[in-house]
Order: structure tokens, then sequence, then C-alpha cells
């Protein structure tokens, strides 16, 4: 069996870092990023620059991912349909927003899921993505309407998780190698400290 060399453990540990201090600047700003492509593409790009959307997004799809084919399955349909319906129910609603700091609890959350590697039931799994869902489409949809923008940037975002969690479940239910499934939990460990740093820099404010 191929075992990783000993500065694999270290190296993960340096590009979670350096991931998370390259986003960090971006997850303070709620607002909606301008791209000049119009609503959609709006949308796409907010996900992408947002950190307290991305991490628990690549949390979930490393759990769906650990829970094998049919929880995969379950996050990459589940999570993008409820994040669509949160945000339009956001938008519409017109608010009022989701304190930030419950965004950082929900990547500690589900990271430490990940880093716990627990088989859990497929309602469970379901129902995880679901919440997910819904609670950040709803942060989405009132950004979005508070910032007086067309309502296609909920779906650009809901394309973007879809094609994230898409990507990442569909490498974690490749790997094999049992140290694959560890540096798996190793990102989930990483994610929930990075979630922990959040929820103390919003509760600081």
């Amino acid at each position: 069996m191929n075992r990783p060399g000993p500065g694999a453990g270290a190296g993960l540990r340096w590009l979670l870092v350096a991931v998370a201090v390259g986003f960090w600047p971006m997850q303070a700003s709620a607002h909606l990023v301008t791209t000049g492509l119009g609503p959609f593409y709006d949308g796409i790009s907010h996900f992408f620059l947002s950190l307290d959307d991305v991490l628990p997004v690549v949390a979930m799809a490393i759990l769906g991912g650990l829970q094998g084919r049919r929880g995969g399955r379950q996050v990459l349909f589940a999570l993008p349909v409820a994040w669509l319906v949160g945000g339009l129910a956001g938008y519409f609603a017109g608010g009022p927003e989701v304190a930030r700091g419950i965004a950082a609890v929900s990547a500690l959350v589900v990271g430490v899921l990940v880093a716990a590697d627990r088989r859990l039931a497929p309602a469970v799994v379901l129902g995880l993505a679901c919440a997910l869902g819904l609670l950040h489409g709803w942060m989405n949809g009132a950004s979005v309407s508070a910032a007086k923008r067309g309502s296609l940037a909920l779906p650009g975002i809901a394309t973007s998780v879809f094609v994230t969690v898409a990507l990442v479940s569909a490498l974690v239910i490749g790997m094999r190698a049992p140290w694959l499934r560890i540096a798996a939990r190793v990102a989930g460990s990483w994610i929930a400290a990075v979630g922990l740093l959040l929820l103390g820099w919003s509760l600081r404010r």
C-alpha cells in the first residue's frame, strides 16, 4: 500500500490555511459581486468569493461522499434545490438577514461531522443538506434583495453549489486508499477550525 510521505499532512494543512487566508477578506461582504455579465454570473462569482458559503458546501459534499454513492447523490440534488428555494424565499420576503455567525456555525458543525467520519442514516444526510441549503439560500436571497439585484443571481448561486458538490463528492467517492479517506477527514477538521475562527470574528465585531 502506498503511504503518504511525512510532509503530506503538513502540506495539506498549509494548503487549507492558504485557501482560508485567500478568501478571508471577502467573507465580510454581504453584497453581491458585480461582474458586468448579468445577475446570473454575478451569483456565480458571489458564491465562489464567499468563504461562509463555500466552506459549508465543500464540507457537506465531503460528508455526502464519505457516505457512499447514495449519500453523494442526496447531497448533489437536495443541497442546490434547497438553496434555490431558500434563496427565493429570502428574496421575496425581503429579509430579515440571518446573522452571519450562523453561517460559521454551519461550517463548524458539518466540518466536525466530516472529521468524525461516522456512518449516518440517509434521512440524516438528506435533512442536513436541506437545512444547510435553506439557511444559506435565505441569507443569499436576503442579500440579493437588499442589494436590489435581479433574482437571476439565485439560480447562478445554486448552479455553483451543484457544480461544487458534483466535483467534490465524486472525488471523495472515488477514494480507495485508506490514507485518502483520512485526508478527507483532516480537511473536515480544518473546515471546522476555520468555521470556529469565522464565528469568533463575527462575534467580535
